[in-house]
């Protein structure tokens, strides 16, 4: 047996448990999660700067660096996070349907855990212990495979995790930390039959389309998030030139942060020079077509084919200039993941066509992509943003990590 299949076991033993702890001793393991963090911050910004100085060693983008960095603001955060979770209602239990047949029988349907949850994400230290509080609150274990960056930050914050577990009377090994970062050990967890029951990735593209391709486990895929912002004709223009600079340059290595700007031709000459003053305070590089460009002159550069299709994570900003609404609807479709789009309108039939019309697991009339994030959405946290059309839809949050099961009373009843 190897050591992930031995984790994956303990997994398996500690749901069990997990599955029927109730609410009153989840919240309690939530709360001393939230403590154990606070008490050991120090060791884990300590933690922390040991990967950031591998990580800058290693040539890594700053804005990739701005995922991994951790800060006593960031970390005060995500205890808040940890205890928005807590204060939610347990999901666990809750029956969704009841009726009676005609013979009598009474079938329900209730909330159950999906079981064992892997999550196999990159560098970003605030997923371990969002995955971590989500799953434990909906009764579910996990196997948390984080990124080799920043694997010595995992290390510290699943072992406060852990010991606060144990000391709340629940199995420690409800959350545990996968020890092997090569991509041999990413391979066996999406080979982990038997002990998961549902594997979830969350990054970007690249690491999506391999556990999509290669995993034995079921899969619930998470976006890549090339998000539009579209400024129509009669948009507030200093209101789309704010949401312009906050969905790109508010943290731009996010999966919600807007990737390209469409604009209607009838405003682009008013609206672009506006757009591209707020963007120059980030240096935002403009990748624009032929029209945009000849607006903005040498303060755009061509766009390419590609530049249409890509999650840059970056301060760079591909600018397209539309005739109409459904141009820009049409070019959404063509080139969207179906993660977050806004449109920017006065007009409100503009806005509910563009609702409608957009496909998308968040669709924004004048508001940045970026409130896409369980927090924002009152979820506590979020396992990541899934643009599949299956029961999980947007932010993963608290229902999201349940199945259903049937109950049936009877009384004597035989067929």
């Amino acid at each position: 047996m190897t050591e992930l299949e031995k984790q994956g076991m303990e997994a398996k033993a500690a749901e069990r448990i997990l599955a029927t702890a109730g609410e009153d001793r989840k919240n309690r393991a939530l709360e001393a999660i939230a403590k154990a963090l606070t008490t050991r911050q120090d060791e884990i910004l300590q933690a922390n700067a040991g990967d950031l100085a591998e990580a800058r060693n290693g040539g890594m983008r700053e804005a990739l660096l701005d995922r991994l960095t951790l800060t006593p603001e960031r970390i005060e955060g995500i205890v808040a996070g940890v205890r928005q979770v807590a204060a939610l209602p347990d999901p666990i239990g809750v029956v969704t349907k009841m009726s009676r047949r005609p013979n009598g029988l009474i079938i329900g349907k209730r909330r159950v855990p999906l079981g064992v949850i892997g999550i196999i994400y990159e560098a970003r230290p605030n997923v371990t212990v969002d995955a971590a509080a989500l799953c434990l609150k909906s009764g579910n274990a996990v196997i948390l495979r984080g990124g080799k960056e920043a694997f010595g930050t995992n290390c510290v914050t699943v072992a406060a995790m852990r010991q606060a577990l144990a000391e709340s009377g629940l199995p420690e090994n409800c959350i545990s930390l996968v020890q092997d970062t090569t991509h041999a050990g990413a391979q066996e967890l999406m080979s982990l039959s038997g002990y998961l029951d549902v594997l979830i990735p969350r990054g970007g593209a690249g690491l999506i389309k391999t556990v999509v391709k290669n995993a034995k486990v079921p899969v619930i895929e998470t976006g890549v998030g090339v998000c539009h912002v579209y400024v129509d004709k009669d948009a507030d223009l200093a209101m789309g030139a704010n949401i312009i600079y906050n969905a790109k340059c508010s943290r731009p290595s996010v999966c919600n942060a807007a990737e390209c700007l469409l604009v209607h031709q009838n405003v682009a000459e008013r609206f672009l020079p506006m757009a591209a003053d707020r963007l120059e305070e980030k240096h935002v590089e403009l990748r624009c077509d032929e029209a945009a460009r000849t607006i903005l002159g040498d303060r755009a550069v061509p766009a390419s084919d590609a530049d249409w299709d890509t999650e840059y994570g970056d301060y760079i900003l591909a600018v397209h200039v539309v005739k109409d609404t459904e141009e820009a609807i049409d070019f959404i479709s063509a080139h969207g993941t179906g993660h977050s789009e806004a449109v920017v309108t006065a007009n409100y039939f503009t806005a509910q066509h563009f609702l409608d019309a957009v496909d998308a697991a968040a669709v924004y009339v004048n508001a940045s992509t970026r409130f896409t994030d369980g927090f924002e959405f009152g979820l506590g946290a979020e396992i990541g943003i899934s643009t599949q059309k299956m029961h999980a839809r947007g932010p993963m949050g608290l229902e999201e990590l349940t199945s259903s099961k049937y109950v049936i009373y009877g009384e004597g009843q035989i067929r």
